[in-house]
């Protein structure tokens, strides 16, 4: 009767943890090798994954009054300043010709070019 007892309470223990362990396996999600996808699910094409464009750069060198304001930290005094100093030969003379503080200029510089005249 001791191993009957034994034998039914190591049963009962191993079919209990299986049932505790399944319910929590099914719901773990499978890892994404060899490239599989979940049905019904399409890849983007390449040019669509591609990176979208930088938006136009304005030009402090032919850039209105109302453009220059428009860029962060620039109000009228410094765009009435950036029209009254050109032409610039590049975008950091802007700094170089004390135009605007260094932390301006960091604030507006990829939004931002100094295009020559041909």
């Amino acid at each position: 009767m001791r191993h009957f007892t034994l034998a039914s309470l190591a049963a009962t223990a191993l079919t209990l943890g299986l049932l505790t362990a399944t319910p929590s396996m099914a719901q773990t999600p499978a890892p994404a090798t060899g490239g599989k996808m979940a049905p019904g699910a399409k890849m983007a094409p390449a040019e669509k994954m591609a990176p979208a464009p930088k938006a136009e750069l304005l030009d402090i060198n032919s850039a209105s009054s109302d453009q220059l304001d428009a860029l962060p930290g620039i109000g009228k005094a410094y765009s009435a300043k950036i029209i009254a100093g050109r032409p610039y030969k590049g975008k950091d003379d802007l700094v170089n010709k004390d135009i605007l503080p260094q932390k301006t200029y960091d604030g507006i510089k990829d939004k931002i070019i100094a295009k020559q005249k041909s």
